[in-house]
């Protein structure tokens, strides 16, 4: 199954057509999702029309003219249904939103289309995208290409597993607590969840303001992290209107650069275990960027449980609070993944104004003392999450003889929310059922390139394995 790159280097070499790579994703997508349901909004004949004039246009022109065309010019690409995107549904999950078709792109599906993508649809996520697995009542439960009795994860889980199957070249999620990276971790393919603002996120549905202009980011996910860069390098850059979008250009990094900066690991946060084979992932590419030149030694920060404490008060608190004005008088029409959500957000006593203010205040300092111990370990090595895909529903887990349960399991992603620091995953190992098993691997805020790169270097030690429903 070929990389979104390689697919570009056979349409500019013209051995193959816009038309004739559509045809093939197309039917991959008839083949395969009626089992896996990643879409939320597909059309083959919008694909196949919108195909035949880019090549149209392509044939008017001549040929191709170094960028003229676009460094993405007719790739077929994917959006999470939570990204605004023109004409397409883009709902949420909710039937509170069913049938909303954006007038307007989002600022990254703009610089997509300028960029020459072939959009191919909307992807399926849980119900306002508050749960680490993919279900709602609206389109449904998505399912993993590795075993359609598990998840391909959440929330940008439809969009994982279209990438996982090779249904889309590549796409963009989105993430405020690992939505972009579990489901790259449970389906064994690439992503980043960026410096927020690298990517702008105006468009995204919320909008990521207040708490989760720190903790969400628009990130690209594909099936390598070269594909992972091309689509970070072209959609880059500050969009104006956006006040947490920062002027901060792209940069190249030398492997003598990337070199020079000393990695710390760590197989667990020292509070909830992971499995063996996440540790033997985790020590395996340790080994490789060793093998590769890197200084890599064990290191975890002292500060991982008080982010988590902080993200929780945010995603799950905050995150039930913005949406209280919208649900109220129709929780009769919400999904269950939802209603579970906002069950564990009203567990805990409402916030007061002064316990908000203290924990932003908290965070701002957190954030300082993380930032300063990681001036030894500019790059942190770490799982993804406790355990590989689970099963649809399954809410507990027994790790090394001990009950991990549910947010605690996928905890290893949210510090680096909380910490507005760029984290890529890379598919690196297998579990006992030959489920994927990822790593991560994050710098510090702003070195969005510096993730690449080093994630490159892992990702070409090992990289991604189709799932055997895939291949033909």
């Amino acid at each position: 199954m070929k990389s979104a790159v390689q697919q570009l280097e056979l349409l500019r070499s013209g051995q193959l057509s816009v038309a004739e790579l559509a045809e093939a994703h197309i039917a991959q997508i008839e083949r395969l999702n009626p089992a896996l349901n990643a879409f939320a909004d597909f059309d083959a004949d919008r694909v196949r029309a919108e195909a035949l004039r880019m090549d149209a246009a392509g044939a008017r022109r001549g040929t191709w003219q170094g960028e003229s065309r676009g460094p993405l010019y007719g790739l077929p690409v994917t959006v999470k249904s939570s990204i605004a995107t023109a004409g397409l549904r883009c709902e949420m999950g909710s039937l509170l939103h069913r049938g909303d078709r954006p007038r307007e792109d989002a600022v990254v599906v703009a610089r997509l289309r300028a960029a020459g993508a072939l959009i191919l649809g909307t992807t399926n996520c849980p119900e306002f995208l508050m749960a680490y697995e993919t279900a709602n009542l609206l389109h449904g439960e998505t399912r993993n290409p590795w075993d359609l009795e598990r998840t391909p994860g959440g929330s940008s889980g439809g969009e994982s597993a279209a990438i996982a199957a090779g249904m889309s070249a590549a796409g963009m999620g989105s993430d405020s607590g690992g939505s972009v990276r579990v489901p790259a971790h449970f389906t064994g393919i690439c992503a980043l969840k960026p410096t927020p603002g690298r990517i702008p996120a105006r468009g995204h549905l919320p909008p990521c303001v207040g708490p989760f202009s720190i903790l969400g980011a628009i990130g690209p996910m594909a099936r390598t992290m070269q594909d992972v860069e091309l689509l970070f390098r072209t959609l880059s850059g500050q969009d104006a209107e956006d006040p947490a979008s920062p002027p901060v250009p792209l940069r190249e990094t030398s492997f003598d650069e990337l070199r020079a900066r000393p990695i710390g690991y760590f197989e667990d946060d020292g509070l909830v275990p992971v499995t063996a084979e996440t540790r033997s992932a985790v020590s395996a590419a340790a080994e490789a960027l060793r093998q590769a030149g890197f200084r890599v030694e064990p290191f975890r920060p002292s500060t991982l449980e008080p982010l988590r404490q902080l993200w929780w008060k945010f995603f799950v608190q905050c995150g039930a609070m913005f949406y209280e004005p919208a649900i109220r008088g129709r929780r009769e029409d919400l999904s269950p993944i939802f209603r579970e959500f906002l069950g564990i957000a009203e567990a805990a006593p409402p916030l007061t104004a002064t316990e908000l203010l203290h924990a932003w205040t908290e965070l701002d300092l957190l954030r300082a003392k993380t930032l300063a111990a990681m001036s030894e370990f500019p790059v942190l090595l770490c799982p993804v999450a406790s355990v590989p895909a689970f099963g649809h529903q399954e809410r507990e887990w027994m790790v090394e003889g001990k009950p991990v349960k549910y947010l605690d399991a996928v905890r290893y992603t949210q510090w680096f929310n909380a910490l507005a620091c760029p984290a890529a995953v890379v598919p690196v190992g297998a579990s006992q059922q030959g489920l994927p098993i990822g790593v991560q691997i994050a710098a510090r805020p702003f070195e969005d390139e510096i993730a690449l790169g080093i994630a490159a270097v892992v990702d070409a030690a090992f990289g991604y394995r189709p799932p055997p429903s895939a291949t033909v």
